[in-house]
């Protein structure tokens, strides 16, 4: 697998991961990314993970938010602008990722690029 592929992977992996519900980095996006890299063979970073986020959010594919009791009820209200920095490993859990519209598009248009044979994994 070429860097380009084992991008495109990352990112399509990560989309999965929040195509249901907000999800934070530390909290749920790299333990399940990582699982599904390694059944793979591939080493996947949390650096590799927050590139991935970054890109999809600049394709419009993913939105970040921040969720704190501070936001009230609808968590929309916290929408970031852009991908906000993440250096360090999130311990109070406050930023959080979730699909577009787009991003819905995207991930449900194309199939093919699951790389499981397992019908329960399918992309959701």
């Amino acid at each position: 697998m070429d860097s380009v592929e084992r991008r495109e992977l990352i990112r399509r992996l990560v989309l999965d991961s929040i195509c249901d519900d907000f999800e934070n980095v530390d909290q749920i996006i790299l333990r399940e990314v990582t699982r599904d890299g390694s059944r793979l063979g591939l080493t996947i970073e949390r650096s590799d993970i927050v590139d991935a986020l970054e890109s999809l959010i600049e394709d419009g594919l993913a939105k970040a938010y921040l969720l704190s009791g501070t936001t009230g009820p609808d968590p929309f209200a916290g929408e970031l602008p852009g991908m906000p920095p993440l250096d360090v490993v999130e311990e109070d859990f406050q930023t959080y990722f979730y699909i577009t519209k787009k991003g819905r598009d995207f991930h449900l248009a194309d199939d093919t690029w699951w790389p499981f044979e397992d019908e329960a994994e399918t992309p959701q």
